[in-house]
Parts: C-alpha cells; structure tokens; sequence
C-alpha cells in the first residue's frame, strides 16, 4: 500500500493581501567563506552578533532571520561584517521577503527597542563590497518604472556599476550598501504590496 502524500495547499491566501498581519520581514542566506576554517570563521560572527531583536532558525540550507526589517538587515550585516576577514573571498546570497499572501503571523520577533541591536558594534567597520542584486515587487502592473526608479536612486549614490543579465551590479562599503536596501524596503513597502529581493555580496574576489 502507497503511502499517502500531504500536498500543500494555499487556497486561503489572497494576492494582494499579505498573509501575515503584523510588519515581518523575513530574510534567509546562507554566508560562504572560501577557506579552510570556513567553520571557525561562521561561528565566531556568530558569537559576537546579537540576534535578540530577531526569530532565527538554522539548518543545512542557511538561516532565517524574521522580525522588523530594520533589525533584520542589522542582524545580516552584523553577521556578514563579524565574518569578514582581508584575505578572505566571501559571499553573502540572501532573500528578502516582505508581505507574502502565504506568511502567517508566527515565528518572529517585533522588538520594541528604538535602536537595532548591533548598531553600536559596526558603526567602526568598513570594507568593500561586490554587489548583484535583482526586485520582484508583486501585485503591481507598473513594477518596472518602480523597479527603474530605485535603481536610478543608486546611479545617484555613486553605487551603481552596470546592470547585468538577470540583476544590476553595484560595489560601494558594506554600510552604503545596507543603508541603500534600507530604503529600497522602504520605498517598495509604500508601493507595493509584495516583494522579495535576491541579493549576493562578495568580498576579495579573485581578479
């Protein structure tokens, strides 16, 4: 006898509408340093970030972070910043996702706190970084002007490189580049109802 299969099903969810009621943002990524003691390099950046204003769960495909966009992106960048070291190529791929029809609202953290939690700890750290980056806003049928407006914001940020197949490359200092995602949230929160971001980060690529 087969055994029975559990099919997903998401009948319930409404596009347009998010699934979830509260403001979570959702990011999972996965950090990859090229060197032997890439383990060692992980674990320390994680002993030293504080990832109490966020959910986090961990497992073989990298972690999720959830709760207010602002400590999410802290906790990231304190992750990536903490692991970063000169020699060292590293990358960075994460999905940021906001406003699903299929969230719910479990599994986060909403800090109440004003200041997000390792702010003070990377106000000092600086270092250059490789960006690619693609939008998906969805629920919206003039996606591609406000896709074109936050990429033109870039080109105004001294950020922009070019713009690739499949995503626009941008190179800027690791706090330049956060603060800019800060704002594409921001601007893509006010205009669309659904959005995810793929972004990858690399440092000291080989020539």
């Amino acid at each position: 006898m087969s055994e029975k299969k559990e099919y997903v099903t998401y009948g319930s969810c409404c596009p347009g509408t998010p699934g979830a009621k509260k403001d979570i943002t959702t990011c999972n990524f996965m950090l990859a340093p090229m060197a032997g003691n890439f383990e060692e390099i992980i674990l320390g950046a994680l002993k030293k970030l504080d990832t109490s204003h966020v959910w986090t769960h961990t497992d073989r495909m990298g972690t999720v972070y959830r709760g207010r966009m602002e400590d999410v992106l802290d906790a990231v960048m304190a992750c990536f910043a903490y692991a970063y070291r000169p020699d060292v190529h590293m990358t960075l791929e994460m999905n940021l996702s906001h406003g699903c029809p299929g969230d719910h609202d479990a599994d986060f953290v909403l800090s109440e706190e004003a200041k997000p939690a390792n702010e003070e700890g990377l106000k000092n750290v600086h270092f250059p970084v490789d960006c690619r980056w693609e939008l998906y806003p969805l629920g919206s049928d003039d996606y591609m002007k406000g896709i074109a407006d936050i990429v033109n914001h870039s080109i105004d940020l001294g950020l922009y490189k070019e713009t690739g197949h499949g995503g626009t490359i941008l190179h800027g200092d690791v706090h330049e580049l956060f603060d800019y995602f800060r704002w594409v949230f921001g601007q893509c929160k006010a205009n669309f109802s659904h959005f995810a971001m793929e972004i990858t980060m690399v440092v000291n690529a080989p020539d």
